[in-house]
């Protein structure tokens, strides 16, 4: 077998840089792969020393014992092996993390972090979690949640990562790192057959073209029933109708250059997902709850016959020099775009009472350049990145009232963004380093708003009804000359890494992160007593950007000879000008709803505090177990609103959504040798359990005094999911020569209904609805390399 070999940037004579928790290892997470001589992954064997995990999260390559903070690696090959379909199962094992669907969608990604990020995807929201894929910035959720089909690693990073990854990435970042191309031809085909109809095909090709060229690809696609139905119309709802491929072209002229050009696409034509209606439907019907969670009457289909479709897509160019063994030069240009058509029935009824047919697009051009320098005893990187952005959507809001209402928004937000940054490690001894860091960034935001109401009940004429009146005047209609705004900011980055004994390193960091300041996308002057009011002044000027600062603390024990790991971190952040958004009913002189305005606002202070713990351990070669613990104790310090002329502080009566205080993963896995056909092998047995404490989907749950607000909370509660558990088991066989792995998967084997999401319409015709995760899956999968 030959090991391939990583140019690894690590302090001399020292196993810990300033920070780090521990990979996991094993059936469950991060198995360090080499590569055989056709570039298969084969798994390192448990016996002697464990291999160790090589990441990317200083944008280096480095074990991932020496990263300056808190990171998880998940291998692409055990992801595949345990048929897991997309990172949001991963919400289950990594620490302090929450990763899922968006909803009302299919393959858009709410991603939270130490109780920070954002959930609603609208253009001119920013992600407080960064999603990034072979280093290229997602800068919008909207198709980045995919399926895993062509996938190296996946790495999580908790905490702020402003040096290295700039704005957004407050509370972490996700990344994306894909396969590189074998060095021999290679052709592999992996099927999937499942319960609700599940079929799924993914093929994967490369060759070389010459010594120094390789070309490959891989074409996949994912097809399930839905796990409801619409009882009106009949249509599949929790569907999944998707394709996606992806191109790439490598050149290695010597063994210093490596270029790489890709292309990928998806294209999800999955049919809307729309939500379970926990409340009545208005009087004089009062129609009651369907009695499936997964089903829907949403009517929109009939009123606007819009269809649900997401195409995502984009073109990178990698560029990766060394100049001499100490100093590496790297260039990473992409552009990328997407274009999503949502429709939403907030209602989820069938009378056309509250619909949002959407249309959304953005593009985006990035360029960073990089200069790695590895040392005896000094290790860096400093670079600069630009990005020139536009997220673009339109929707209207229907209203049975008064004959018909459409509401449409129209937002067309720019960003350019450029920064600087450099982060280094030095050891000052053989057994203690310091890292500085830091990053400056220039942060540009211009925005044209647009909100109208129209009579007509087939939405407004942008929307395809020309037929379409403008009643009164606009709601609000300020342009780029007016919504116009810069944040600068530096954040800085210091640590010490201890190696207090052979096995057990210590490490403490500080580092600071901000998310860029931003314009309500909902933006409805007329609400805010017209257009020069204060109230509507300070809505032109936005909120300020979030910033962070957080301290961790941490031990990573390595121990007999890695077969038993053990790590702990602590962390405190303070957490400023935090970034609210959400939605209130306005109401003509009669009392009906005529329309909606948006509520961004600064909260003011919270402060977050948490534990996470991780082990992994060998106990035989044949039996593994890994566990993890994650403790945050998440609060606002400070959150003012407006009641009447006066401020409250309404901090006591709220929680962080999506941000359970405890959550824990127990993961045994077992292999014995087993011969099928024939052929040499080894069974695995896999069994996880994970736990969840209450979470929250919205953030105010007790009274505050103040009318607007305390009409919402028994909405919030009734979207809430009280804790629960999940149980994964899986059975695989793989061959000795690795050319063949077939498996049983089973996952959610109780059939446990919890909520993941929901809208919170209280003010609108009682309107809550619910969003719920995967029932009962099982699947049987089969891979064949060529």
């Amino acid at each position: 077998m030959r090991v391939s070999k990583p140019k690894l940037h690590r302090p001399a004579r020292s196993a810990v840089s300033i920070a780090v928790l521990m990979a996991m290892y094993g059936s469950t997470f991060g198995v360090a792969h080499a590569q055989d001589d056709a570039g298969n992954a084969t798994a390192a064997p448990p016996t002697g020393d464990i291999s160790k995990v090589v990441v990317t999260a200083r944008r280096r390559a480095e074990l991932i014992q020496d990263v300056p903070g808190a990171v998880t690696a998940l291998s692409g090959a055990e992801l595949e092996k345990q048929a897991i379909p997309d990172i949001t199962v991963l919400t289950d094992k990594v620490p302090n993390t929450t990763l899922k669907t968006s909803r009302g969608t299919n393959t858009t990604l709410t991603a939270f972090i130490r109780g920070i990020g954002q959930q609603d995807p609208v253009a001119g929201y920013e992600q407080g979690v960064g999603i990034y894929l072979d280093d290229v910035y997602l800068a919008r959720p909207q198709g980045a949640l995919t399926d895993i089909y062509d996938l190296e690693r996946i790495e999580v990073l908790r905490g702020p990562q402003g040096t290295l990854y700039g704005r957004n990435t407050i509370g972490g970042a996700v990344k994306y790192v894909t396969r590189k191309l074998a060095p021999k031809p290679m052709l592999d085909t992996k099927a999937t057959l499942g319960n609700y109809g599940e079929a799924d095909l993914v093929v994967k090709a490369s060759t070389p073209v010459t010594d120094i060229l390789r070309v490959g690809g891989t074409l996949a696609t994912f097809n399930r029933n839905g796990f409801g139905h619409n009882v009106l119309t009949g249509q599949q709802n929790y569907n999944k109708d998707l394709w996606a491929g992806r191109v790439s072209a490598e050149l290695l002229p010597n063994s210093d250059l490596f270029v790489r050009l890709a292309y990928d696409r998806t294209v999800d034509d999955s049919q809307p997902r729309q939500g379970y209606r926990l409340t009545p439907g208005p009087a004089p019907a009062n129609i009651q709850p369907l009695p499936g969670l997964y089903d829907t009457r949403a009517d929109l289909y009939t009123v606007v016959g819009h269809k649900q479709q997401v195409i995502n897509q984009g073109t990178s160019l990698l560029f990766d020099y060394t100049i001499d063994p100490t100093l590496s030069f790297k260039s990473i240009t992409a552009n990328r775009k997407s274009e999503s058509y949502a429709p939403i029935d907030f209602d989820s009824l069938e009378t056309p009472l509250f619909e949002a047919p959407a249309i959304y697009s953005d593009h985006q051009t990035s360029q960073e350049f990089q200069l790695t320098y590895t040392g005896s005893r000094l290790q860096g990187v400093a670079g600069v990145f630009y990005m020139k952005a536009n997220a673009f959507n339109k929707f209207d809001v229907l209203y049975n009232a008064a004959g018909g209402l459409s509401l449409l928004t129209y937002d067309d937000i720019d960003t350019r963004t450029w920064a600087a940054f450099a982060d280094a490690s030095y050891s000052l001894t053989d057994t203690f380093n310091v890292t500085l860091g830091g990053r400056y960034t220039d942060d540009q935001r211009r925005a044209r708003i647009f909100k109208q109401t129209y009579l007509g009940l087939k939405g407004s004429a942008l929307l395809g009804n020309p037929s379409a009146i403008a009643f009164g005047p606009p709601n609000t209609d300020l342009g780029k000359d007016q919504l116009d705004r810069t944040d600068k900011k530096f954040t800085p980055k210091v640590g010490i890494g201890w190696k207090m004994a052979p096995d057990h390193n210590l490490y403490a960091t500080f580092s600071k992160g901000f998310k860029g300041g931003m314009f309500d996308p909902r933006m409805d002057l007329t609400a805010s007593g017209g257009p020069n009011t204060a109230a509507s002044l300070a809505k032109r000027r936005g909120v300020a950007p979030e910033e962070v600062s957080t301290i961790e603390l941490g031990l990573k024990s390595s121990m007999n000879g890695g077969r038993l790991q053990t790590n702990a971190a602590v962390f405190y952040t303070d957490y400023k000008n935090v970034q609210i958004p959400g939605s209130i009913p306005t109401f003509d002189a009669q009392g009906n709803v005529n329309g909606f305005a948006g509520t961004l606002t600064n909260a003011g202070k919270a402060k977050i505090d948490g534990l996470e713990l991780e082990m992994i351990a060998y106990l035989t070669n044949a039996l593994s177990v890994t566990a993890m613990y994650s403790h945050i104790d998440a609060k606002y310090k400070e959150w003012y609103v407006a009641n009447g002329a006066n401020l409250v502080n309404i901090a006591s009566s709220t929680e962080f959504q999506n941000t359970p205080k405890n959550a824990a993963n127990l993961s045994v896995n077992y292999d014995w040798p087993l011969a099928l056909a024939g052929h040499a092998g080894t069974l695995s047995l896999s069994n996880s359990l994970a736990y969840k404490s209450k979470v929250y989907q919205t953030e105010i749950v007790r009274r505050t005094g103040v009318p607007s607000l305390d009409a919402s909370i028994p909405g919030n509660l009734a979207l809430s999911q009280g804790g629960f558990g999940l149980w994964d088991a899986g059975l695989v066989w793989t061959s000795a020569d690795r050319k063949y792995q077939i498996g049983l998967h089973g996952r959610n084997l109780t059939d446990k209904r919890y909520k993941v999401a929901g809208y919170n319409f209280s003010g609108f015709y009682n309107s809550v609805t619910a969003f719920y995760g995967d029932p009962r899956s099982v699947r049987a999968t089969l891979d064949v390399k060529f």
